[in-house]
């Protein structure tokens, strides 16, 4: 078991991993704290226990108000939340873990209800005719409204704070989310980005803002503790629809961001079935290892043969894995000791308090997982 490809050692950036086992970020709507101020509380035992991963991605956190989209999220843009973060990122450095934290804005994929009754921005006002998570329950999205320069540019500002906010916190570095059909995905794709000024139109401009916050995030801190996060053959989920451009679009991105010393580019292969569609590529891995030539991250519905098959073949450097770290906190140790997994209950995925959330069950000898 310890020649396994995914137990070996990785150096990411300055950063060395003990394994090359990642947690994704997942949403699990624990900050349900009272006045609704977005901080994490039971967070921090929930990430301790998963400590034993390479590298531990927090769920997305918003960079703002405007960037909220979901109950009970966490953000990264108050002093109260900074606070609370430094007790996750300490109680996941005193198990000597490594975490990184999400950076977030879920744009038009938000809903009146979380603004004071304002519509969410969006590059564009097309509504992508999905489902908001609100307090209320689900609730069909609206129109968003069309985000101004000024918009923009203090979008921008967002993040290089939310960054600075991080680093304060303790956190390892930063993934900005710049995926799974949220703000920087509307502006990448076509078919919800009708803009004609500099952040719309060509590919080269629906990939602006992408870049300009990368650009204001390295002012703060350093390239090689910045990852991002991509889903090039996305498709009939939370608004976005593929067309001809669409995989154009990310081969432009991911061929500039070789210009930037990040400390991973995070793919994720297809999440629905997408190869009767003749402009989707159905394997991210195999198509983007030959274009980006730093760190390459892979997820979704990997386990640990294919994890292993995947970084052998040399197609990926690092695998997230997402639900198998809900109900698998010591998943590296089950990996390194061939321990068999435990299910998780979706019901108690975004259900609020300690059940499904911080006490499922550890079985194996924690131990330093590494080659």
């Amino acid at each position: 078991m310890s020649t396994q490809a995914l137990l070996k050692t990785y150096k990411l950036g300055d950063l060395e991993l003990k394994n090359r086992i990642i947690m994704a970020p997942m949403t699990r709507g624990r900050a349900d704290n009272p006045e609704k101020k977005a901080i994490p509380e039971l967070h921090s035992e929930y990430y301790r226990q998963r400590a034993s991963a390479g590298l531990i991605i927090s769920e997305g956190s918003q960079v703002s108000k405007d960037a909220v989209g979901y109950i009970n999220t966490p953000g990264i843009h108050t002093k109260e939340q900074v606070e609370a973060w430094k007790d996750v990122t300490s109680a996941v450095h005193n198990a000597d873990g490594k975490i990184f934290i999400q950076l977030w804005h879920v744009g038009r994929m938000s809903h009146p209800d979380f603004h004071g009754g304002e519509l969410p921005l969006a590059p564009s006002p097309i509504n992508p005719n999905s489902k908001s998570f609100t307090p209320e329950g689900f609730k069909d999205t609206v129109v968003p409204r069309e985000m101004t320069a000024d918009d923009i540019k203090q979008t921008i500002e967002d993040f290089k704070q939310a960054a600075k906010n991080s680093m304060e916190a303790g956190f390892d570095g930063v993934e900005i989310h710049s995926s799974n059909g949220y703000l920087f995905h509307q502006f990448f794709n076509a078919t919800s980005n009708h803009r004609n000024d500099e952040y719309g139109g060509s590919i080269e401009k629906r990939s602006r803002i992408l870049f300009d916050v990368l650009d204001a995030v390295k002012e703060v801190m350093p390239e090689n503790r910045i990852g991002i996060r991509l889903n090039p053959s996305m498709h009939g989920l939370f608004g976005i629809t593929m067309d001809e451009e669409t995989i154009p679009t990310f081969d432009y991105i991911i061929k500039k961001l070789n210009e930037y010393d990040l400390s991973y580019l995070h793919l994720s292969e297809p999440f629905t079935d997408v190869s009767e569609i003749s402009f989707a590529e159905t394997d991210i891995a195999k198509r983007y290892r030959p274009i980006y030539k730093g760190t390459l991250m892979i997820n979704t519905n990997f386990d640990r043969e294919k994890g292993n098959a995947v970084i052998e073949d040399g197609d990926a450097d690092l695998v997230a894995f997402g639900k198998p770290f809900i109900s698998n906190p010591d998943l590296a140790e089950r990996f390194a000791q061939g321990v068999e997994l435990d299910s998780w209950d979706e019901d108690t995925f975004y259900s609020g308090g300690a059940k499904g959330y911080t006490d499922y069950e550890v079985k194996t000898e924690r131990a330093t997982v590494l080659q």
